[in-house]
């Protein structure tokens, strides 16, 4: 059980993952086991190499994920410890035929271990990208400080202005966030209805800020997620600084931003 060998493509993968648990946990965006991680690696495994690996857990898939094979982080894991215990702490998966239940194929040594409870958000997230965004393989949530205080600010009821304003802080969050930041509202965690606003998000913004609660990205690697994060945060505390010193910053213009437009 969970003994298949890792394709040299996903061990890099999974590096990744490593590299940018520890950049959240040093942002303190990653408070106990606060997060979590996943990513489509169905496209680097042959359908022969995953079969009858590991025994299947009933659990019920969207339809059309049948044969997925994801990596995601564990119920209660701490992604401080995917630096260093990223085969306890997290798991490769095969999805059966029928989408209603899943094998663990690697990784998952941890007493106890199951998946993330945010599964199905993860897996809903993943089928949508599959058919309208397959470039983006992983998708990375976590509590980014900054970006939370504006999803209780009013003008989380105003999304183009609230992305106008993270904006015109800095050149490059314009540049590097094009598409910004959804105002995703509330729903609670590990339910259907939160893939449901999240894949909402990702058909027209970078980020989707879930209301009173994190933020999420999809991209290529774990690394293009976190920096649409790691850049969306950083509008959204340089606002909040120039607010807690008082003043209103006068930010880029309109049409300074428009001019942005040929780096994107």
């Amino acid at each position: 059980m969970h003994a298949i060998k890792l394709p040299i493509q996903v061990e890099n993968e999974l590096k990744k993952v490593s590299k940018v648990a520890g950049y959240l946990w040093q942002r303190e965006w990653a408070e106990r086991n606060a997060g979590n991680i996943s990513m489509n690696l169905t496209s680097f495994f042959s359908k022969e190499e995953v079969l009858d690996i590991g025994e299947e857990v009933p659990f019920s898939f969207p339809g059309g994920m049948g044969g997925f094979v994801i990596y995601i982080t564990g119920t209660g894991c701490y992604l401080r410890d995917l630096v260093d215990k990223i085969e306890e702490v997290s798991c490769i998966l095969r999805i059966n035929e029928k989408a209603n239940a899943y094998s663990i194929i690697w990784g998952g040594k941890q007493h106890g271990f199951a998946p993330t409870c945010e599964l199905i958000s993860h897996a809903s997230i993943h089928l949508f990208n599959s058919i309208h965004q397959p470039e983006n393989l992983a998708v990375v949530h976590t509590h980014p400080l900054e970006l939370i205080c504006l999803s209780h600010h009013e003008l989380f009821n105003n999304e183009e202005e609230l992305n106008r304003q993270v904006w015109m802080m800095c050149p490059e969050v314009k540049v590097f966030v094009p598409k910004g930041i959804h105002c995703t509202p509330y729903a609670l965690s590990s339910t259907s209805d939160l893939a449901k606003v999240t894949i909402e998000a990702f058909k027209k913004r970078n980020v989707s800020l879930w209301e009173k609660h994190g933020a999420t990205a999809a991209a290529p690697d774990v690394e293009k997620a976190w920096d649409f994060l790691d850049v969306a945060n950083k509008g959204a505390k340089l606002l909040m600084m120039c607010w807690s010193a008082g003043f209103k910053p006068s930010g880029l213009s309109d049409d300074q931003l428009k001019e942005l437009e040929q780096f994107i």
